[in-house]
Formats: C-alpha cells, structure tokens, sequence
C-alpha cells in the first residue's frame, strides 16, 4: 500500500459540506467497485472471527437482521 499523500484539490474547502461528503463517497465507490483490492485491517478480521465463534456456539443467541432493523426503524420514527 502506498503511502504517499496526495493534494486536495483547491475547490474542495470551498463548496457547501454535502458537496464535499458526495465527493467522498465517490471516490469510495470508486475504490469500492473491486472489493477484493479493499484491504480490510487485522483489527477487523478478529472482530469477524470472534462474532463467527459465538454464532458457531449458540446460533440461537441472536436476532434476526429484520427484526433488529424494524427495531431500529421505530425508535428514529419514534419522537
């Protein structure tokens, strides 16, 4: 991985914050077109592996992802 930095464009501090936000997420989905060539750090991977080890362990100690969703979904519908 390169470690060279590379120059914001002039432009970019001066246009409104949901511009620069919408450039960002560009160049994101850019890199993000190839996901094998995202490196995904250690920290991440470990993570992964102890959530995989617990599901492995007690399958039934979770939720299902549309009832965790639907929660979430009424708590910021919610005043």
């Amino acid at each position: 991985m390169s470690t060279t930095k590379l120059a914001v464009p002039p432009e970019f501090d001066a246009v409104p914050r949901e511009q620069r936000i919408a450039f960002v997420q560009e160049l994101w989905d850019r890199i993000a077109q190839d996901p094998n060539n995202v490196p995904v750090p250690d920290e991440h991977r470990r993570i992964i592996d102890e959530r995989l080890k617990a599901y492995r362990t007690n399958p039934r100690a979770g939720r299902p992802w549309s009832e965790v969703r639907d929660q979430l979904l009424a708590k910021l519908r919610s005043p």
